[in-house]
């Protein structure tokens, strides 16, 4: 049985950004890695479009209406933000910032745009992008949800050429073509990422002291 690796806050918390064009599975991966990994503080991201069916306010996204969100740029309120699609999406600072100086892990579901711009302010943010195993499972994905019409779908396939043409800007590719293994893989990331020498060193600084104390 497995465990989520504690993260005692000591020192800067670490930015995690996973992103992935439309259809390839980030959320339904990032769902299930959180929910084994309860040190991981998910970032819910601003949005100006409408919900669609079965999305929840301050669950899925903050939805607020374009003018709201134009005043929260005109405001400095975003770590970072995009247009996507013909509407806005961002990461307010405030769901961000104070987390990582008290030591907490953060992770952003963002697109490439965003990513961008937050590895411009922390270059130490680690990055993993989402793959689909083919054009045509992307399709089939996009299909299967039965929300958009033939236009939209198309219009989406292209969009999403576009994002997967971004993907070596990112540290970690994952191909999700079986969730599991996608998901192990995701979480493995995590996992690793926090065993780096150089934060096992400000986590267990008295015990490495002590072992190379005389006596």
């Amino acid at each position: 049985m497995s465990h989520p690796i504690e993260n005692t806050p000591s020192g800067r918390g670490t930015l995690f950004v996973v992103a992935a064009p439309s259809g390839a599975g980030k959320s339904s991966l990032v769902n299930a890695v959180l929910a084994r990994e309860p040190g991981i503080a998910l970032s819910i991201s601003y949005t100006s479009r409408a919900p669609r069916p079965g999305e929840r306010h301050a669950q899925h996204y903050h939805f607020v209406s374009k003018e709201e969100f134009e005043r929260m740029i005109a405001a400095g309120d975003f770590f970072e933000y995009a247009l996507v699609h013909g509407d806005y999406k961002g990461t307010a600072r405030q769901s961000v910032e104070p987390q990582l100086a008290a030591g907490k892990d953060v992770l952003l579901e963002i697109d490439w745009q965003g990513a961008r711009q937050v590895r411009a302010k922390i270059p130490e943010a680690v990055s993993v992008f989402i793959l689909p195993p083919s054009r045509e499972a992307l399709e089939t994905r996009m299909r299967n949800r039965g929300q958009d019409s033939e236009a939209v779908i198309a219009q989406r396939l292209a969009a999403a050429r576009e994002e997967m043409s971004h993907a070596p800007e990112f540290d970690y590719w994952i191909v999700n073509e079986h969730f599991d293994t996608a998901a192990n893989e995701l979480r493995s990331i995590f996992i690793a990422h926090r065993l780096r020498r150089e934060a096992q060193a400000r986590r267990h600084a008295g015990l490495y002291a002590g072992l190379l104390a005389g006596g």
